[in-house]
């Protein structure tokens, strides 16, 4: 659907209607399903470039370039898919990260798509330094150090050189402070503080570059400030947090100690209504846009 198709939709307050303190106004719905390019199949991750271009992977392997507006750019296929497709992406430095999930490490590519091989972190198995499991997303912290999340027993966080040397790790399987269960989605801020979704622990946990916890809040459950499933995580100019929930079908805005100051979006199919999000960026403008998973398209918003 595109912006003109709204009609009286765009311009409306579209959000949580049990929470007085919504945000956000609809201004763009685009997208649709199709194994053409430019078109979705279950759209899983998305990041977003210095130029406002949004990186999107989909069930298919695919990774598809549009502008903010949803035009189609062009679009490429990880070398491999047969095991399972990418859950996580990240863009930063010129380069284009790729969490190939099922074959245990991070794919780097040019931002026009060209594989760099020689920067593929990891690709085996296992518990050990350097090794890993299901990885679900990668991102640098000022000093160019790598931090990879993954999955799937081992969950855990690995820390990386930039020239990709091991450094150190922290977290296991579990439900205790510093533990894990399935760390969707990781943000370094500004200040090198490492934001990670504890997705299925329904929580944010935040350390410092050394794997120290700095804090640790949310859990389970539909009222405001509380979390179903936290698969990606943003922070605008301003601070602020914004979480997107793949089980209450909605993204909430908090503090950075995790109190609620409103959310955007419900279940459903119509503009303003999501299925599922897995993702969402914050573009140049501070407009949000949300991956709309079971519904195949982007949702642009103003907050």
């Amino acid at each position: 659907m595109s912006g003109g198709a709204l009609a009286g939709a765009a311009g409306l307050l579209v959000g949580c209607s049990r929470d007085p303190n919504s945000f956000g106004r609809l201004e763009e719905v685009w997208g649709r399903r199709g194994v053409i390019g430019g078109r979705f199949q279950r759209p899983r991750a998305m990041a977003i470039d210095a130029d406002d271009q949004l990186y999107v992977v989909d069930f298919l392997a695919r990774i598809h370039v549009f502008t903010a507006d949803g035009g189609f750019l062009r679009a490429w296929r990880t070398p491999a898919y047969k095991n399972g497709k990418p859950t996580g992406i990240t863009v930063e430095g010129g380069r284009v990260l790729v969490a190939d999930t099922h074959y245990y490490r991070v794919l780097q590519y040019t931002l026009e798509g060209e594989l760099i091989e020689s920067a593929t972190l990891g690709g085996t198995n296992g518990p050990g330094p350097g090794e890993f499991g299901l990885v679900t997303d990668a991102a640098h912290d000022s000093t160019g150090a790598l931090y990879v999340s993954e999955y799937g027993g081992y969950d855990r966080i690995q820390k990386f050189t930039a020239d990709g040397e091991y450094v150190l790790e922290w977290g296991q399987f579990g439900a205790e402070p510093g533990e894990f269960n399935r760390p969707q989605n990781i943000l370094v801020d500004p200040q090198d503080r490492v934001w990670v979704c504890d997705s299925c622990n329904h929580r944010i946990q935040v350390f410092d570059t050394q794997g120290q916890l700095l804090a640790i809040w949310g859990e389970l459950g539909t009222a405001p400030g509380q979390l179903s499933y936290p698969y990606d995580i943003a922070m605008d100019a301003a601070g602020k947090v914004y979480l997107c929930e793949y089980g209450n079908h909605r993204v909430q805005r908090f503090t950075q100690q995790g109190e609620p100051l409103g959310c955007w979006g419900r279940q459903g199919r119509g503009p303003g209504e999501l299925h599922n999000p897995w993702s969402l960026v914050l573009d140049s403008r501070g407009r949000m846009h949300v991956l709309d998973t079971y519904n195949h398209r982007v949702q642009r918003v103003v907050v």
